[in-house]
Formats: C-alpha cells, structure tokens, sequence
C-alpha cells in the first residue's frame, strides 16, 4: 500500500521540469507591415515554463526594418535598472524618461547611465512574418 502512494511522489520529484524544452519560435508581425529605418513596438504572446506549468504571457519588442530580410527586436526594458522605454521621432533616439538613457536606432548607448546596449531577441524571417525567440541576447 505504501509503494502504491509513493510512486506518484517520486515519479512528480524526479520528472524533469517543462523548462528543459527547447525554446520555440512565436510570430510577432508581418514584415509588410514593417517601414525600413522606422522602430515600431509589437505585442506577442510566449509560452513561458514555470515549473512543470507552461505559463502563456504577453510579451512587447521594439522591432526595426533593416531590409526586406533582415529585421532586429529589442527587448522593451532599458539596460539600466529595466525601466520601459519609448522611440522619440523628432530626437530618433529611443528615450528612457527614468534616468535619461538615450539609445540610437541600432540600440548603442548614446547617453545616460545604461551600462551596455540594448539587449535583443533572435529573430528570423520565414515566409513574410517576423519570428521571435523568447531567448534575449545580451549585448
């Protein structure tokens, strides 16, 4: 009797989390929609594990248009203490109004007391639409 209430205890204890999954792709925005040289903020939506619970989440990147196929995304948080940040179209700079950070369009500091670039996500381009990993790459 006691063997039969254990097994499902150690099977839960000693199963490996849902965060061992490779992380996966998710479809941000179409690149039509994308104007070369001009930053726009799009919203997706991640899975995220927690555990052995897979946690769906909105999540924001600011996107910009290189070329026809090639297209970065920065993570919405200033590399400084993660405050959101904005673009600013008179300056063309991305602005964090907290501590006076300013990016450029390539995401290098230009001012401020953010210690690195901004950080971004791996993106690809597959059949006209923008994919996001959930993976940030630290500048």
């Amino acid at each position: 009797m006691g063997l039969a209430l254990a097994a499902p205890a150690v099977a839960y204890l000693f199963s490996r989390p849902k965060a061992a999954k490779s992380p996966d792709w998710v479809d941000a925005a179409d690149v039509n929609t994308l104007r070369p040289g001009e930053p726009r903020e799009v919203m997706f939506v991640r899975s995220r594990a927690d555990g052995w619970r897979v946690v769906n989440e909105k999540a924001t990147a600011w996107v910009v248009k290189l070329d026809p196929q090639h297209v970065v995304a920065y993570s919405p948080s200033c590399t400084h203490l993660g405050c959101a940040y904005h673009w600013d179209e008179q300056a063309k700079e991305f602005v964090c109004p907290c501590h006076a950070s300013l990016f450029s369009i390539d995401g290098k500091v230009l001012a401020g007391p953010a210690p690195r670039p901004l950080d971004r996500y791996a993106t690809r381009i597959d059949n006209g639409k923008l994919l996001i990993s959930p993976v940030i790459e630290k500048s």
